[in-house]
């Protein structure tokens, strides 16, 4: 089976943010992306280029075209969110981003009116029907599909970087699970998701995805969901590792990883450097401790078990990053990376927040609604006191139950 890979300019870049509808009165994730994307669809075109509907009516996917440098991308995204938002504060909704939803039950959600969704819940069942969960990926593009794989590979390192930087999904349906990112677990359910198979090439690609697909197993290569995947129609490797950003400046910071890491692998591709494939059993290590404990994880690093924290991993890295940054025009961006660590990463911020109101979630989703229109605070849980990195005391605890 060929797969034709539609080769995209070198470290192009595209990202795509999931917006969660919430009523801004009860603060519960509400529907109406339909409403507004139809609101928005331009005369005589199927849908807006920009504003896509997701699996749940409660979400709206806003997507940047073609973008050269992260700056680009990030006004990109803000222009069209400034529609989303305008259509949906007409309707008493507000848009934000987490991982999750602090409190609303996905079993009150509505399921969007397309296909391609009614045809994944059909087959998956609960596994689709939970899926209230919400992320950023970042698309950056590669010139030839003999470099994709090799790519995705060695981009698995860092998965762990990526997770614990954005874990923002500490709540799940009214209790605190005590993760960082449960969100990364509930997509774990999914048959084709999770961290991606180690292929060795792009013939290997096309062999696993016809084997996937002759078996029943799959209908298209759309429905491997891995954390970084390659994307044959846009000719990009996409990391979806990251869960949902609440602020634009936190996404230009994930952005700018992606894109300096892509580069320099290919750069050293160019340079006939082979590209490390990590064992997978660190890689899943690291991703539960990502997972687990956030930005405190202490993360393998190598087969004899030797750690180091993930922050100081993520500092060293962009430090590496800084002169490919300079090439890229994302210098800025990628100091953010100091910023997210001094003030917290966003499950650290949200459980501040219910902290302070006493495990009343709606003060989460204030948080949230907060950032999103204003950007990351100035300070945080990391700089005001001590980090609130375990369960919140009182009825946002999980304890055989949940708390609205």
């Amino acid at each position: 089976m060929q797969i034709p890979f539609s080769s995209s300019e070198r470290a192009s870049l595209g990202v795509e943010w999931e917006l969660q509808l919430v009523d801004r009165g009860t603060r519960e994730l509400t529907a109406g992306a339909n409403e507004i994307l139809e609101e928005l669809r331009p005369d005589g075109a199927e849908e807006h280029p920009k504003a896509k509907h997701e699996l749940l009516q409660s979400t709206v996917e806003v997507i940047t075209g073609v973008c050269t440098t992260v700056e680009e991308a990030l006004a990109d995204l803000a222009g069209t969110v400034a529609e989303v938002a305008a259509a949906a504060d007409r309707r008493g909704l507000g848009l934000m981003c987490a991982g999750t939803h602090p409190f609303t039950d996905w079993q009150t959600q509505l399921i969007s009116p397309k296909e391609r969704y009614l045809q994944l819940v059909e087959r998956m069942q609960w596994l689709a029907r939970r899926l209230q969960i919400f992320g950023v990926h970042v698309h950056v593009g590669v010139r030839s599909p003999d470099k994709a794989m090799p790519i995705v590979n060695a981009l698995t390192q860092y998965v762990p970087h990526f997770l614990a930087l954005s874990a923002s999904s500490p709540f799940w349906v009214g209790c605190d699970t005590g993760l960082a990112s449960a969100r990364s677990k509930v997509f774990e359910g999914m048959p084709t998701a999770g961290l991606p198979t180690q292929l060795p090439d792009w013939a290997g690609f096309e062999t696993y995805m016809e084997t996937l697909i002759s078996t029943g197993s799959i209908e298209s290569v759309r429905e491997v969901w891995w954390d970084i995947r390659p994307h044959p129609g846009f000719g990009t490797v996409e990391l979806r590792i990251c869960d949902g950003l609440p602020t634009l400046e936190e996404i230009g910071v994930v952005a700018a990883l992606s894109q300096c890491l892509v580069e320099q692998f290919d750069s050293q591709l160019d340079r006939g450097y082979t590209l490390p494939t990590p064992p997978s059993w660190v890689l899943r290590e690291n991703k539960w401790r990502a997972a687990r404990w956030g930005l405190d994880a202490d993360v393998v690093v190598d087969e004899k078990g030797t750690v180091r924290p993930v922050r100081q991993a993520l500092l060293d890295l962009a430090e590496d990053l800084e002169p490919t940054a300079r090439r890229l025009g994302c210098e800025a961006e990628l100091a953010g990376v100091e910023r997210v660590l001094a003030v917290g990463a966003s499950y650290q911020r949200q459980r501040a927040a219910a902290l302070a109101a006493d495990g009343d979630l709606r003060a989460v989703v204030d948080l949230l609604l907060a950032e999103r229109e204003n950007g990351l605070p100035t300070s945080g849980p990391a700089t005001d006191g001590p980090a609130t990195d375990g369960p919140v005391p009182g009825p946002a605890a999980c304890a055989g139950g949940h708390a609205a």
